[in-house]
């Protein structure tokens, strides 16, 4: 199963065309096409959405020694090119040049999982049938191997009249074989009658006749992912491990976190005193120190524990275990009238509502697609983790619950994760049984195989979210502490700066202060409420910043400082209020744009700032009664 011996090379003396500079990566999810469009473009890449819609695309640069650069584009995974939904009919118009501010590629790798051929070869037919250079290439070649599998590679590129790769996308094996076909020194067989683009049957048909005259020997099924699944597919242990699962990712997020964070924290004070000595006393001194340092600084604090979080879901994501997950919530999904494909958009949110957003393209209910934007924003994303773990730290002692595995700081965190889930499903039951009302559709999901995540795509995925979250730190949180500080600063009285609470930045918070004052909020919260407007995670910037030119925070740190604002009713209060609120102009945007207009983003926002107001007053009015 050498793959460089399936392929023609290009007689000698026959000149070689120059190499493509538009490469499509294009297969079905779960093929491994992400794992070999990040080995393609190593950490040369950037994610950003399609012109006209919002569906996300990574794009990459692969240099090939020093022949040429070639831009790489990684579609989103479909079966067909007969689409049903955005994301499949994004696919299938960048394909065709359709897509407006994307050329026309100019070749494609179709990555197909080998270990599954007989359901992905389906692809093959309507890909080839487009004209354009492709090389098919069979991933999981070392999985085929393992578990006993064959496949006559030669007699498949002959069948199918384009050149096959054997590959192993996770170890590398066979990449130089792309490497050679995308340099054009890997001959094209002569084209084969193919079924047409659109017609499924025949396209089904067709790969099974390739299938069995290349003598493919489907490899027997994992022991361990049946095992495997007999567990985690139960319908009574599944949900407890799940839950184990869950509990298990809070608990580190807190404890393991601790010391990095710890670390980083003394960094960013060291820094600042630094750079405070280095600067003379004045404006200058007061703008960076207090409210560039004080602000930026207060946010990479919680850079360790949002990059835990990613790590468990990527390697709960990687292993194959969150497919089961999706199975699983199907379940609970059906009681409020969605489907099991409204959980993987869902889930992502757990990250960020806008990438969310944009997945709740793979649902082809219109209605059940609405319903899941509208709920998404409830999920907690990651911009919310720094609001909960500081207002937990500095008014919740931690101590065991159950031993090691949950302390009470894990405890809340996760009540206020399950609070906007709930949130999520009581708004989903309402709409799916009133104005977004529709039959349900039957959920298919393909079941993965388990693997063992590599350190390459984990480590590859922390230092693309170390970039978007060090990105929104170096661009919204920064204007936002600049902007703060230039506000608590005028107008100047007798040329000196004014108290804050007598400047523009205070004004506006004592003018929100009669809306808040009933929730235990003051007027500096009230400050930070507008200001996380622009994301989540910007009132703790803008804490910092007001603390740092306030001088409260000097020695006490963050926490303490806060503990001067807030009665412990006034906490949780502020906790539920960011558990429900919609603080995130990105997400509005986005909305409004897979919606196609303001009706469903006004409603939204306003719902859930309702919710927040009323769900922090209870909260606030409950608590206080608590502890009278």
């Amino acid at each position: 199963m050498n793959a460089a011996s399936t392929l023609p090379v290009r007689p000698a003396g026959e000149a070689a065309p120059p190499p493509s500079r538009v490469v499509a990566v294009v297969g079905p999810p779960n093929s491994g096409k992400s794992t070999l469009f990040n080995r393609l473009t190593g950490l040369r890449q950037k994610v950003a959405n399609f012109p006209g819609v919002t569906v996300e695309q990574h794009l990459g640069k692969l240099r090939i020694e020093d022949e040429a650069e070639l831009d790489v584009i990684d579609l989103p995974g479909v079966y067909s090119l007969n689409p049903r939904s955005e994301d499949e009919r994004v696919t299938l118009d960048v394909l065709m040049g359709r897509m407006e501010g994307v050329p026309r590629p100019d070749t494609i790798l179709l990555i197909l999982d080998v270990t599954n051929l007989g359901r992905h070869l389906v692809l093959a037919a309507p890909v080839l049938a487009l004209g354009l250079p492709t090389l098919i290439v069979l991933n999981m070649a070392d999985e085929l191997e393992r578990r006993g599998g064959d496949v006559q590679v030669e007699e498949l590129a002959r069948r199918l009249g384009a050149p096959v790769a054997l590959i192993s996308a996770a170890s590398g094996e066979g990449y130089d074989t792309i490497l050679q076909f995308l340099r054009g020194r890997i001959g094209i067989p002569r084209p084969v009658e193919l079924p047409a683009l659109n017609d499924l049957p025949r396209c089904r048909e067709w790969a099974a006749r390739l299938g069995a005259e290349a003598k493919y020997l489907p490899p027997a099924p994992p022991v361990w992912t049946r095992r495997l699944d007999s567990l985690f597919l139960h319908p009574v242990a599944g949900p407890l491990v799940f839950l184990a699962v869950v509990v298990g990712v809070f608990q580190t997020i807190f404890s393991a976190a601790a010391p990095l964070m710890d670390l980083v924290d003394r960094a960013v004070g060291a820094s600042g005193d630094l750079v405070g000595r280095l600067l003379p006393d004045g404006p200058l001194r007061s703008l960076v120190v207090e409210g560039i340092w004080g602000g930026v600084g207060s946010v990479l604090v919680f850079l360790p524990q949002i990059l835990i979080l990613f790590l468990f879901i990527g390697l709960l994501e990687d292993s194959g275990y969150l497919a089961r997950a999706a199975l699983i919530a199907d379940r609970t999904m059906a009681k409020v009238g969605l489907q099991g494909k409204s959980f993987i958009p869902l889930l992502s949110a757990y990250a960020c509502a806008v990438p969310a957003i944009m997945a709740t393209r793979t649902i082809e209910n219109k209605r059940d697609r609405i319903a899941t934007i509208l709920i998404a924003p409830f999920m907690t994303c990651s911009a919310r983790l720094p609001v909960y773990t500081l207002i937990i730290a500095a008014f919740l002692p931690e101590t065991p619950l159950l031993g090691p595995f949950l302390g009470t700081r894990a405890a809340a965190l996760l009540g206020l994760y399950v609070l906007g889930f709930a949130a999520a499903v009581v708004t989903a039951r309402v709409l799916k049984s009133s104005i977004l009302k529709s039959e349900r559709t039957p959920f298919v999901l393909e079941m993965p195989p388990y693997r063992r995540p590599t350190l390459r795509q984990v480590g590859l995925r922390l230092f693309d979210r170390s970039k978007v979250f060090l990105r929104r730190a170096g661009t919204v949180i920064l204007a936002m502490s600049i902007l703060l500080w230039g506000l608590a600063h005028v107008p100047t009285k007798n040329g000196k700066a004014p108290e804050i609470a007598d400047s523009f930045a205070g004004t506006i918070g004592r003018t929100v202060e009669p809306l808040i004052e009933p929730l235990g909020f003051n007027w500096k919260i009230g400050i930070g409420l507008i200001t996380s407007l622009a994301a989540r995670e910007v009132i703790v910037g803008t804490l910092g910043t007001i603390y740092g030119i306030e001088g409260e925070d000097d020695g006490a740190g963050l926490q303490a400082a806060l503990r001067h604002d807030l009665t412990p009713a006034g906490a949780v209060a502020l906790l539920v209020f960011f558990a429900f609120a919609m603080q995130c102009m990105s997400t509005i945007a986005v909305v409004r744009r897979e919606t196609g207009g303001w009706t469903w983003p006004i409603l939204q926002f306003t719902y859930m700032g309702v919710l927040a107001w009323v769900g922090a007053f209870v909260a606030f009015r409950l608590v206080t009664a608590l502890l009278a």
